[in-house]
């Protein structure tokens, strides 16, 4: 499965067979990048604690979104994502993978990811969570998650 990253020289396309291969990863979904929940809470929470879970053993932190690489870089800057590598799930084809798609039409969004954080160990899943409805932010929380950690 193909995604985009967005780095300081652009974007590239990652394979998630490869980013997750080795190494402890988080991986978190969100419905969208600049919407409120995502901007006000879920980003911003893993931006705070990356150094925590850098601490904890995590080698990677990820944020997938369905959104466009250039959305996403966007939203890289606006809140300061360093440390967060930002992936582009243009099409919601790693998302329907996951089975983690949602119907947020009602919020004018369409086709989004649920929300969730994710362990993952040389390639293998050992948690996720997912909240009960994508505008909540209580299991796929940096604290929840360093709390599994």
């Amino acid at each position: 499965m193909a995604l985009k990253a967005v780095t300081p020289a652009g974007t590239e396309d990652v394979r998630t067979g490869e980013l997750f291969a080795t190494g402890k990863i988080v991986l978190f979904g969100v419905p969208g990048a600049f919407t409120p929940v995502c901007s006000d809470f879920h980003l911003p929470g893993f931006v705070l604690k990356t150094d925590e879970l850098k601490a904890k053993g995590i080698d990677t932190i990820a944020c997938v979104s369905v959104n466009d690489a250039f959305v996403m870089g966007a939203w890289a800057n606006s809140e300061a994502a360093e440390g967060i590598v930002m992936l582009a799930d243009d099409a919601a084809a790693f998302t329907a993978a996951m089975g983690l798609t949602t119907d947020a039409s009602s919020f004018g969004l369409g086709t989004r990811s649920e929300r969730y954080a994710a362990i993952i160990e040389n390639g293998v899943l050992t948690s996720i969570r997912v909240e009960k409805e994508f505008v909540d932010h209580e299991v796929s929380t940096a604290e929840h998650v360093l709390a599994a950690l």
